[in-house]
């Protein structure tokens, strides 16, 4: 990213652009979902130990289930793939950045409120967090998808994750490929057609927690509880 942005300026210089191989790094991935056990799995392609956390572990992943507390404690890169729930708000807060490695690198492209923001930046501050790349923000809602270039930003907090060097941030993108748009453009008409017709049944339909209706244990009216 940096050395894209200098080159754009002619500047070919090399300085402050040593990074890390993934090789050998342990990644927790915290929600092992569709999603986050196919990132799992381009992990593993580098080399990474895979250390997942899931109330709800999936079966036959090859990852290494663990505590939160164990998965914070360990991992090199943290990635967050859950949705958000009244249990998942805030679940990387000041205690959860306490307890992870120094130097750690957080991602989220799931729920901007997993996150709490402001110990985030605390976080980056005091050199606890090495980086954090996310596609989402808690706030989001009123500036994301919308041209705010001529305008001052008045999220004061959104401003200073901008300004961090060490901080990458998109407007919730990850989902903007021409396959994805025309993958949920089909699976929404899909879904609608199986929902009105008999028996109103729908083959995508998933536990908002343990993301498996058909394997959720602790089901009932098709939520856990």
């Amino acid at each position: 990213h940096k050395a894209y942005i200098r080159t754009r300026d002619f500047n070919f210089s090399l300085n402050g652009l040593t990074g890390f191989d993934l090789h050998g790094k342990t990644v927790g991935i915290i929600g092992t979902g569709k999603i986050g056990r196919i990132f799992g799995d381009i992990c593993r392609g580098f080399g990474m130990r895979v250390l997942a956390y899931d109330k709800f572990p999936a079966q036959n992943t090859g990852f290494e289930y663990v505590t939160l507390g164990e998965l914070l404690e360990a991992a090199d890169i943290i990635s967050l793939h859950c949705p958000l729930t009244d249990e998942t708000e805030h679940m990387i807060d000041g205690a959860a950045i306490e307890r992870m490695k120094k130097g750690v690198i957080i991602l989220n492209t799931s729920r901007g409120k997993l996150i709490d923001t402001e110990a985030l930046i605390d976080g980056i501050k005091s050199r606890k967090i090495g980086a954090a790349c996310l596609d989402v923000y808690e706030e989001e809602a009123d500036i994301f998808f919308n041209d705010n270039s001529n305008h001052i930003m008045d999220d004061d907090t959104l401003a200073r994750l901008i300004s961090m060097p060490n901080v990458i941030v998109t407007s919730h993108q990850a989902f903007l490929t021409e396959e994805a748009l025309a993958n949920i453009a089909e699976t929404t008409v899909k879904n609608l057609e199986e929902i009105l017709s008999p028996p109103g049944v729908c083959e995508n339909e998933l536990c908002y927690r343990c993301g498996n209706i058909e394997s959720c244990k602790n089901c009932r009216n098709k939520k856990c509880f």
